[in-house]
C-alpha cells in the first residue's frame, strides 16, 4: 500500500470513527433497522399514506422534543410540557373563537413564555430540582384546566388562518406541521452546534462551576432554554387543535415522558452536557414508527408502553456508559 492509500484510508478511518461517536448514530440505525422490520410485517407500512399519517404525529411529539432536549443539555428537565400543550391549544381556542387567530397565537405564545420564566425562576431561586418543579407545575395547569373547562371539549370555531399554517392537509398528505418539524430541527441543531449559545449550552449542562468561571451566564442559558421548552409545546398543543378543530383538557397526558424517552434514545444524557437535535428528530421518528408499526402488525396498542420503555433502558444505559468513558 503506498502513501496516497495510506493516507485516504486513515481518513476514511478517522471520518468513520468520528461518525460512530455521534449521539444520534445509535437512534438513526434503530430507525432503519425497526422500518425494515415493519415494513416486512406490513406492506402497508411504507405507503405514502401511513408515512404522512405517522409524519403528522411524529411532528407534534417532535417539536416538544426539541424543546426538551435543549433544556435536558443544559442539564435539566421540563415536565411541564404536557400540560403546556394541552393549555396553549384550550387557549388558543377560546381567544380565537372571538379574534384573530395569529393574534391569538401570538398571546398564547407569550403566555407559554411567561410559563417557562416561572419555571425558571422556581428552579434558579428556591434550588428546588427541575425535575419536582416542573412536576408540580404540570400538575397545577392540568388541575386547572380541568377545573375550567369540566373536562368537556370546546369545538374551534374561529378563522382558517392559524389552521391554515399550522396543520391544513396539503397535497398528498402533507401538513405545514411537517415543514415546521423540519424547520425547526435544523433552526435549533444550527444554534446549537455552530454558535456561541450552543456551546454555552453544553457548557451548563456539563460543569455549571467550570461554565461561571468561563464567563458564561448559565442562569440566563437556564432562562432562555425553560421558555423555548414552553413555546415549543405550545405550539405543538396547537398543531393538534387546528388538526382536529376541538380542544380537551386530556390532550397531551404523559406525552413529557414520551418526548424525554425520544430525546434519552436520540443520545442525550439525563446528566447533561451533551445531546443533539438530529438524535432528537429520529428518536421522535423511531417512536413514531413503534407506534404505527405494531399496530399495523396486528399488535395490542398497549405493547406501545412496553416496546418504548424497554428501548429507553437501553439507550439510558448506553449513555451511562459512553458518560463514563469520557469522564
Amino acid at each position: 500500500m503506498d502513501t496516497k492509500e495510506t493516507t485516504l484510508w486513515s481518513r476514511l478511518l478517522n471520518v468513520a470513527t468520528r461518525f460512530r461517536h455521534r449521539p444520534e448514530v445509535g437512534v438513526i440505525l434503530a430507525f432503519v433497522v425497526m422500518s425494515a422490520i415493519f415494513s416486512i410485517l406490513s406492506p402497508s407500512f411504507l405507503s405514502l399514506r401511513n408515512l404522512t399519517g405517522m409524519f403528522t404525529v411524529v411532528s407534534e411529539l417532535g417539536i416538544m422534543t426539541i424543546g426538551i432536549t435543549f433544556i435536558m443539555i443544559a442539564g435539566e428537565f421540563d415536565m411541564s410540557v404536557s400540560s403546556v400543550y394541552a393549555l396553549g391549544g384550550f387557549l388558543f381556542v377560546t381567544l380565537a373563537n372571538g379574534m384573530n387567530s395569529l393574534l391569538a397565537m401570538a398571546i398564547v405564545l407569550l403566555g407559554a413564555v411567561v410559563i417557562g420564566f416561572i419555571n425558571a425562576m422556581v428552579v434558579l431561586k428556591t434550588r428546588i430540582p427541575s425535575f419536582i418543579a416542573t412536576l408540580g407545575m404540570m400538575m397545577f395547569l392540568r388541575g386547572v384546566l380541568l377545573a375550567i373547562t369540566g373536562g368537556k371539549s370546546v369545538k374551534y370555531i374561529g378563522d382558517s388562518i392559524v389552521p391554515a399554517i399550522l396543520s391544513t392537509r396539503l397535497p398528498l398528505g402533507f401538513r405545514p406541521s411537517h415543514f415546521w418539524f423540519l424547520g425547526l430541527t435544523i433552526v435549533f441543531s444550527v444554534i446549537l452546534m455552530r454558535t456561541r449559545y450552543g456551546n454555552w449550552v453544553f457548557a451548563t449542562g456539563g460543569d455549571k462551576a467550570v461554565a461561571r468561571a468561563m464567563g458564561v451566564n448559565t442562569d440566563r442559558v437556564k432562562i432562555i432554554n425553560f421558555m423555548v421548552s414552553s413555546v415549543l409545546a405550545s405550539l405543538a398543543g396547537m398543531m393538534v387543535i387546528t388538526r382536529f378543530w376541538i380542544a380537551n383538557a386530556s390532550f397531551g397526558q404523559h406525552m413529557e415522558l414520551e418526548a424525554i424517552a425520544a430525546a434519552v434514545i436520540g443520545g442525550t444524557f439525563l446528566t447533561g452536557g451533551y445531546g443533539s437535535i438530529v438524535g432528537a428528530f429520529f428518536g421522535a421518528f423511531l417512536m413514531g414508527t413503534v407506534r404505527t408499526g405494531l399496530v399495523m402488525s396486528g399488535a395490542p396498542a398497549y405493547w406501545y408502553r412496553a416496546f418504548v420503555g424497554a428501548i429507553l433502558i437501553i439507550a439510558a444505559a448506553i449513555n451511562l456508559k459512553l458518560r463514563s468513558k469520557e469522564m
